[in-house]
């Protein structure tokens, strides 16, 4: 496998996502192919990012290919990678992984062996990702954290639908599901 460079991820959100589907999300060793993402831009009223920069938001206008994590409904942390260029606040949700690599661990943090990374937060979780690995590099060949391809092409036709959890920017098909 090879770790995704941060040319790959410098282009714009809506373009990376896609084409994200099928690499593999690694932290440590533990392993989950991204079978379900969702873009978010600057000018998208959905994004964190619309309103400009905050010290939360800081990683989605630096360079690509780096971590933004938040927190969400008082309990859920979500993983995102940062695309485009500095300055312009892009990032793809990751919303699912199919687990290949660490599986018993993943198990055992979700506490249950059925569903263990097929929402945002659940593959936060089974993965170990929290607040603290915000801004890390995935591109840093010696990170514990990165995105790798495998070989394994992106689906030609993958199904795009609306984001979900949202109520503006419903207009955007930027929801992008590895069909199986």
């Amino acid at each position: 496998m090879r770790r995704v460079g941060r040319r790959f991820f410098a282009r714009d959100a809506p373009t990376v996502a896609p084409e994200l589907l099928g690499k593999v999300l690694m932290v440590g060793n533990l392993a989950g192919r991204i079978i379900e993402i969702e873009a978010y831009t600057q000018d998208d009223p959905a994004s964190h990012s619309f309103r400009g920069p905050t010290p939360r938001t800081a990683p989605m206008f630096g360079a690509a290919g780096h971590l933004y994590v938040y927190f969400t409904y008082g309990m859920h942390h979500c993983a995102n990678v940062t695309t485009g260029q500095v300055g312009d606040g892009q990032a793809v949700l990751i919303r699912a992984l199919e687990p290949l690599r660490g599986i018993d661990v993943m198990i055992e943090r979700r506490g249950r062996a059925r569903n263990i990374s097929d929402g945002p937060g659940k593959l936060c979780q089974a993965l170990g990702v929290g607040l603290s690995m915000t801004g890390l590099d995935l591109c840093d060949r010696a990170g514990q954290i990165g995105i790798f391809d495998d070989g394994v092409a992106p689906p030609s036709d993958p199904t795009s639908t609306e984001r979900i959890g949202i109520r503006v920017g419903t207009d955007r098909l930027w929801r992008w599901i590895a069909s199986p």
